[in-house]
């Protein structure tokens, strides 16, 4: 927030929505509750987390690979059917550390897909998407038999830095509770 650091687009090879900077839409608690959640484990080559804490962010999407519709549902499956023909292992997708978690945290396998989905793009001289968006089915069940978890929340990987408009602090009465 002091203008001193610049923001991190990650690429590592399990961040499941591909390489970019990754926003939690409108739930700032549960981007800071993971941040929490996360701290605790020892990161390859990266820096430790010493003070979580969640930035606001203005985004326009632009041209958005958006999984909440079926075309891009489409193309991420016609990606990963690529990907079987080109690539003898898949990754695969595990969980975070030792955990009980049934969630599947480190997404190799998405990952893998989405790349191919970009090269893909990039072959055929399609315009580059600059942002991907999904919904992320993550925690245990909120009640017996129910379609809905603790957890789940709509993430935004930005692929492009120049949809990223600005950034702002929470205020207060926001991030109060967090």
């Amino acid at each position: 927030m002091s203008g001193n650091e610049d923001l991190i687009f990650r690429d590592n090879d399990y961040d499941w929505l591909g390489n970019g900077a990754y926003f939690w839409e409108q739930n700032p608690k549960r981007a800071l509750e993971f941040a929490c959640e996360i701290k605790k484990y020892k990161r390859k080559d990266k820096k430790p987390i010493k003070t979580p804490f969640v930035i606001g962010a203005i985004i326009n999407l632009g041209k958005c690979l958006n999984l909440m519709e079926s075309d891009s549902l489409k193309e991420v499956k016609e990606a990963y059917d690529i990907l079987c023909t080109i690539q003898e292992t898949i990754p695969e997708n595990k969980r975070l550390g030792k955990s009980q978690s049934k969630d599947l945290i480190y997404r190799y396998r998405d990952c893998a897909v989405m790349k191919v989905l970009h090269a893909l793009r990039d072959a055929k001289e399609k315009p580059k998407y600059d942002t991907v968006r999904a919904a992320f089915i993550e925690g245990d069940p909120l009640y017996e038999g129910a379609g809905f978890n603790e957890k789940n929340h709509i993430q935004i990987c930005v692929v492009q830095p120049t949809c990223i408009k600005g950034f702002f602090r929470l205020p207060k009465w926001n991030s109060s509770g967090i």
